[in-house]
């Protein structure tokens, strides 16, 4: 289904090339007829739109048949083996890491998917911050366990936030690097299929993304 509407943008696009190259080499002449262009234009570009959303939605029914295998495991599991990770490639990179104290607990979940999500996080933090420091730390509330990644040189806008876990959503920050705009979709799905959550906030020129966990 996939290809097929891929193959299916081609047409419009092929339209959009060709009405934009004509317009440059200014073969309309008079105003009216670059107006009927423009809105031609604006109406493939509606259609590969649609197409998009067909892809998109496509696309999510797969990202929402992820597995995960709910158990238990211990706090202290899950961040042995992202600190044993990071601790040797941050040096590397001249990035300060700290990991704050925390008290171990128990905590329902998937233990590898829940190493996933965070190496995402962190993935992040190291592509889109300014490679000064990230930090994770740790707080309760109620009946959760929440575990904060914060790393300094924030470029995102307040408005941009609410749409980071969105599909195929890229920040204004993004610039040249690559990605998908599917990372932190798929984190949301896992956190959610391992009945926790996950939100971010800005903090002055810094971002905190926090997963939350069922405390067994």
């Amino acid at each position: 289904m996939i290809l097929s509407i891929s193959h299916d943008i081609k047409t419009p696009l092929s339209a959009i090339k060709l009405y934009s190259k004509a317009l440059s080499k200014k073969l309309y002449k008079t105003e009216e007829k670059q107006h009927e262009i423009a809105e031609s234009i604006n109406a493939k570009a509606d259609e590969i739109e649609n197409f998009i959303s067909q892809i998109i939605k496509a696309s999510s029914e797969d990202f929402l048949d992820l597995q995960v295998e709910n158990t238990e495991f211990y706090l202290t599991d899950l961040i042995t083996k992202i600190k044993n990770y990071y601790s040797e490639k941050l040096l590397l990179l001249h990035i300060n890491f700290a990991v704050g104290d925390f008290s171990n607990c128990l905590l329902c979940g998937d233990l590898n998917r829940s190493i996933e999500v965070l190496q995402n996080i962190i993935e992040n933090a190291i592509k889109y911050g300014d490679g000064h420091k990230i930090s994770i730390e740790f707080s309760r509330e109620e009946e959760c366990q929440l575990v904060t990644v914060t790393n300094s040189g924030c470029t995102l806008s307040e408005n941009e936030i609410p749409h980071m876990f969105d599909s195929f959503w890229r920040g204004s920050n993004v610039s040249t690097s690559n990605g998908s705009g599917l990372g932190l979709y798929i984190c949301r799905q896992l956190m959610n299929k391992m009945n926790g959550d996950i939100y971010a906030h800005m903090k002055g020129e810094e971002i905190e993304v926090a997963c939350v966990f069922e405390k067994m």
